[in-house]
């Protein structure tokens, strides 16, 4: 018996935005319809170091596919040239429970978190939206940004960081796919005026206050994933259809989960999931004005979908190297 590898270069051969946002928007109906195991994210803390590790397992019925993720988050890790977020998938046999591929994820878990913002977009944001506003201009905010693109016709881009040369890097980087105007900023308060507002900040306080944003705005709140963290104002969640991907990861980690715990909202003010948004038990966006919010803990459905998708492409491709494992 052989074991597929899948190196972070044959991962990033073998996937494409649009095949990512396939694999997602499947993955979202299957948990909208009842057909996915998700158990809760398990984390180890190291607060020694700022940082945590993750286990995501998952079996989606219909596609057939299993597997678990193993992530970390380490915020410094920039400082010592690592990625903040690093990933390994290991994709199992529904069949028999055998591995099958171990692939890196880190790539794979950017790719299918774009997607997943793209997606909730599609069925929460205004069919007209022409402008994006990116609060952080990270590894996050460039692939929120590249899934957007796919989805709607953009003619403005706002992104704001602490980093002007990153807000630049960024919109040097866009302008090679994205033939749209660029406005970079210091200051969150200059990109806030956007059809669609995507967050992926780390940020354990609020930083979009409510009257910053007006009606009909979508928000993609992406960075808060664990519990203390939030980025947005709780008045604008009061005001706002908030869909979030999974209740029990968001109660916990979400950007809900602030507010929930000192009680400024209550579970009642969570609109749905967005797998029964995409599954069609409930509507999506409903008028123009309404504010609408995606609260994205990142799934492990949307992991293992995505990594099927890489292992079928691989193997087609003739990528990866066969390992012996009994």
């Amino acid at each position: 018996m052989e074991i597929l590898w899948l190196s972070e270069e044959d991962v990033k051969g073998s996937l494409s935005m649009e095949e990512t946002m396939e694999a997602v928007e499947e993955a979202f109906q299957e948990a909208g319809r009842g057909t996915a195991q998700m158990p809760p994210k398990s984390y180890l803390l190291y607060k020694k170091y700022d940082g945590d590790l993750r286990t995501m397992p998952a079996y989606l019925e219909e596609m057939d596919a299993s597997g678990v993720k193993v992530v970390n988050v380490h915020p410094e890790n920039p400082g010592s040239g690592l990625p903040t977020v690093m990933a390994l998938v290991i994709l199992n046999s529904p069949k028999t429970g055998a591995p099958i591929a171990v692939m890196g994820g880190t790539f794979l878990t950017n790719m299918r978190t774009g997607a997943a913002g793209a997606v909730a977009a599609k069925y929460l944001a205004r069919k007209s939206s022409k402008t994006v506003g990116l609060v952080g201009a990270g590894a996050q905010g460039r692939s929120q940004l590249l899934g957007l693109a796919k989805t709607f016709d953009i003619e403005a881009v706002k992104v704001a960081d602490v980093s002007l040369e990153q807000c630049r890097s960024l919109a040097d980087w866009a302008k090679g796919f994205l033939g749209a105007d660029y406005v970079v900023s210091s200051d969150i308060r200059d990109v806030c005026d956007s059809d669609i507002l995507v967050t992926t900040t780390p940020s354990r306080e609020p930083l979009v206050k409510d009257d910053w944003i007006s009606k009909g705005v979508h928000i993609n709140a992406i960075g808060a994933d664990a519990a203390g963290k939030e980025e947005l104002d709780p008045a604008i969640l009061k005001r706002a259809k908030v869909v979030v991907d999974d209740l029990v990861q968001a109660t916990h980690s979400g950007e809900v989960n602030v507010p929930l715990a000192e009680g400024v909202i209550a579970p009642e003010d969570i609109y749905a999931t967005i797998g029964e948004v995409v599954a069609g038990k409930v509507p999506g966006r409903t008028n123009e004005d309404e504010i609408t919010v995606f609260d994205s803990t990142g799934l492990a459905i949307q992991d293992v979908a995505t990594a099927s998708r890489v292992y079928r492409t691989a193997v087609e491709k003739g990528l990866g190297r066969r390992l012996p494992f009994l």
